[in-house]
């Protein structure tokens, strides 16, 4: 049995008793509730308690303009879709109420058939919302893999290789930008081997000094050098029965790569100091985000050591590779951030969800969490905005004029929002060849939001 749709809900305000009346009964339906109020800052308080979907608010009120009341509910919360009205209709009121976020703006006096018209759509459009965000759950869901996320080809490509490698390997080489999920790839391939209730043990190699690799990896005797006074055990040692993660191992000096080397072919450690060998049963898994290949030629890597640990290789896409997953990402980074904050969280605006699609994340997953976890820790609303994101990621700088121009703008070209819709909206058309249906869910938005933009952009 299927969970019942939740409610959406509609708040009316309007000075006139007589047209709250009549607007309440000609939007009257089943499946929304409708709450009305008189005064301005009456609405206001209904909005801030009942979080309604869709406010219908007169545009000229005393105390209160309508144009005050959108400022206030675009504040709270972005995702509302406001519709004002009035009869003293001016093309400039228009602009800047469309511009403030309104979803439309109609002039007095309203056609009854065509306002049910109106809000049915903005009703079957939040819907699509609601649906959509539950999706995403189920399909976030079933598209998670020993802690990645990814239903795209590139993704299931490496969930693939992770299986049939795990069981079987001594050396994997996994390569990848930086910020793909490396070091999740190994996790990943170690919990799923024969050794996967050994110790997981993790070695940057960029953050260890050159003279003290060999008694990081292999240990030391007492008294083998100034300051060792006391025997230590090497991370070798210490993964025995289990896995080593060297990562960053383009970053190892060239005279411990001869040493780490020996260590795969012999199974055998010598501490700094010691004559004596030790023996250890290790599973190696190297990382890096550079080209090793290049590396070679430069003399700066070994080729022996390379082709040892890239018996199996692994490759980490960029997220740019993979743009099918960043509804997923988001999801799953929203949920993580508003729980570590203790904000209710539910989404991002639409405008906020443009501007992450046509980024091309540089950093990859990691810049993408660091976004996400910015907007969520910004936000006073349970939607995150724009503004609430990353200045880089709202003023793309291009130049150092560029740069200096952001520093002095308080705020974003709000006239490119709607030059980014136009946009969005001819790239989704042309790729489904005019079809609608497939159009709106590449957008993820509802057939009749579909229709409603095109018509305002002229495409229809």
């Amino acid at each position: 049995m299927n969970a019942p749709e939740p409610s959406i809900s509609l708040v009316i305000i309007d000075d006139n008793p007589g047209s709250l009346e009549l607007l309440s009964e000609a939007l009257a339906r089943e499946d929304v509730r409708i709450f009305t109020a008189q005064d301005p800052e009456e609405g206001l308080e209904i909005v801030y308690r009942e979080h309604p979907q869709i406010v219908l608010t007169d545009l000229v009120m005393p105390g209160l303009s309508g144009l005050d009341v959108l400022d206030r509910i675009t504040e709270f919360d972005p995702a509302t879709d406001v519709v004002l009205m009035t009869a003293h209709y001016t093309t400039e009121t228009a602009v800047e109420a469309i511009r403030k976020g309104a979803a439309d703006y109609l002039n007095k006096p309203v056609s009854i058939t065509a306002l049910r018209e109106r809000i049915a759509a903005l009703v079957s459009d939040q819907r699509n919302r609601q649906r959509a965000i539950a999706l995403q759950s189920e399909i976030r869901d079933d598209s998670k893999f020993e802690g990645m996320i990814g239903r795209g080809p590139a993704m299931w490509e490496v969930f693939s290789r992770i299986r049939r490698v795990a069981p079987h390997y001594r050396t994997v080489l996994i390569t990848g930008e930086t910020g793909t999920g490396k070091d999740l790839a190994a996790r990943a391939l170690h919990r799923l081997s024969p050794v996967g209730r050994g110790h997981f043990v993790v070695l940057n190699c960029s953050a260890v000094v050159e003279t003290l690799f060999e008694s990081e990896l292999f240990g030391h005797v007492r008294g083998a050098f100034t300051g060792a006074q006391q025997d230590k055990m090497g991370l070798f040692e210490h993964a025995d029965k289990g896995t080593l993660f060297l990562d960053e191992i383009g970053d190892m000096p060239l005279s411990t790569q001869a040493k780490l080397l020996r260590v795969l072919q012999n199974q055998e450690v010598l501490r700094v100091g010691s004559l004596t060998p030790r023996r250890v049963d290790v599973r190696v898994i190297a990382a890096t985000h550079r080209d090793l290949r290049t590396a070679i030629a430069e003399r700066a890597f070994r080729e022996d050591l390379y082709y040892r640990l890239s018996m199996v290789e692994i490759r980490t896409p960029s997220l740019c590779e993979r743009k099918e997953d960043l509804p997923l990402l988001i999801r799953h980074f929203l949920e993580k951030f508003s729980s570590q904050f203790g904000k209710p969280v539910r989404g991002l605006t639409q405008r906020a969800q443009i501007l992450l699609a046509r980024h091309d994340w540089p950093g990859n997953v990691r810049e993408l969490e660091n976004a996400i976890g910015h907007g969520c820790m910004m936000t006073l609303a349970e939607t995150i905005d724009v503004q609430d994101l990353p200045e880089y990621l709202r003023f793309p700088l291009q130049s150092g004029t560029a740069k200096a121009a952001a520093a002095t703008s308080p705020v974003p070209d709000e006239g490119s929002f709607e030059e980014h819709e136009k946009g969005l909206l001819m790239d989704a058309l042309a790729k489904a060849n005019g079809n609608q249906s497939q159009a709106s869910r590449a957008l993820r938005i509802g057939r009749d939001a579909l229709r409603y933009k095109m018509k305002k952009h002229g495409l229809l």
